[in-house]
């Protein structure tokens, strides 16, 4: 009677095993929205661990990058093996539950089975029913992660694009004072309101592509000095620096920019379970502080930036823009060590780990 509850148990084991597994890698791969998974999580924790062995050796932030480049990508090609083994390790035990063979021989079936080998052969209609399914699953992992990758990269490129051509507005690392310095010298000022309107739908993929392709926010620009996170820190704080303190005519595309920002990074920060106020008040104290404040429209005057002469309520009015996105902007910068940028990774705290399960999708 033991031995046949043993068996039973081993037998539900495995089939709960291999059902978790799969769930992982459809949600992973499959499934358009955000949905996470343990499995995928311990395999990024880990694999971020590993990496921050090795960083810990890198003098300047360029070797650091240089690092951290490869841990999304190495990240993303460990899952198929884990997700295999697994597979691996619950068919066993539903071979070795089907009775008649000891441990060592359910994991030669099982691994023949799984890897398509046929080293070993299945008499019993038993064997040849797991032994199919064991090798179907195996192939289907496979060709969600073949067919996962052109989808990770293209939208990529895409927001790649945008950060790179941010660097032609406002710098390497980019500021918000170095743009509207540049549209000012090149008399392009009404031709921020297309600026806001790019930004806008760029948030808005990036909402969607972040969390229903969550690797994603770890893959790193082709430039240290470039990074989503901190591009998107400075179109924010130039639309929140538009609307309180340049003195031009109301552009209510420069709000509609920002409310697509902070929802982006708030929705990306609840995704990796990184906490931040979702109701601040406007009055909240934020991380850029009033002297900093003050030098910025100082440069942005001496470059003959137009600006409103109350300068009391311009800082109110950017402190409670900025209230919105200023948390969820600095964890973020942390979570993925982006490169220096004013108003943002420059003060941001120190990394940790993600305090809840909240990785992968």
């Amino acid at each position: 009677m033991l031995d046949i509850a043993g068996r039973i148990v081993a037998f539900a084991a495995g089939i709960a095993i291999v059902i978790g597994t799969l769930l992982s890698a459809v949600r992973t791969f499959v499934l358009p929205r955000s949905s996470p998974t343990i499995l995928t999580r311990v395999i990024f924790l880990t694999m971020r661990d590993l990496f921050s062995i090795v960083e810990k050796r890198a003098a300047t932030y360029e070797q650091r990058d240089r690092i951290l480049a490869l841990y999304a990508p190495l990240s993303l090609l460990v899952m198929p093996p884990v997700w295999l083994i697994c597979v691996l390790a619950g068919f066993m035990g539903m071979f070795w539950a089907a009775g008649g063979r000891s441990w060592y021989e359910a994991l030669r079936i099982s691994g023949s089975s799984l890897l398509t080998l046929g080293f070993v052969p299945l008499d019993r209609l038993v064997d040849v029913l797991l032994g199919y399914s064991e090798a179907t699953l195996g192939l289907i992992l496979v060709a969600l992660l073949i067919a996962y990758l052109p989808s990770m990269y293209s939208a990529f490129q895409k927001r790649e694009t945008a950060v790179t051509l941010l660097e032609v507005r406002a710098g390497a690392p980019p500021s918000a004072i170095e743009l509207f310095q540049r549209f000012h010298r090149l008399r392009r000022m009404e031709k921020l309101s297309e600026l806001w309107t790019s930004w806008e739908i760029w948030f808005a993929e990036l909402d969607e592509s972040h969390t229903s392709l969550p690797a994603l926010a770890f893959f790193r620009s082709p430039k240290p000095s470039q990074s989503w996170i901190t591009a998107a820190g400075t179109v924010l704080d130039a639309a929140a620096l538009a609307s309180s303190t340049l003195d031009t005519s109301r552009d209510v595309q420069a709000d509609l920019c920002i409310r697509a920002g902070y929802l982006a990074l708030r929705r990306i920060c609840d995704f990796f379970g990184l906490p931040y106020d979702p109701q601040p008040a406007p009055s909240s104290p934020i991380s850029v502080t009033r002297e900093e404040f003050d030098a910025a429209c100082e440069q942005l005057a001496g470059a003959g930036v137009p600006l409103k002469p109350d300068r009391e309520q311009a800082w109110r009015d950017f402190s409670g823009w900025r209230v919105n996105y200023d948390t969820p902007l600095l964890l973020l910068a942390t979570t993925i060590t982006a490169p220096p940028a004013l108003w943002s990774s420059d003060r941001a705290p120190k990394r940790r780990r993600p305090p809840t399960l909240k990785l992968g999708k």
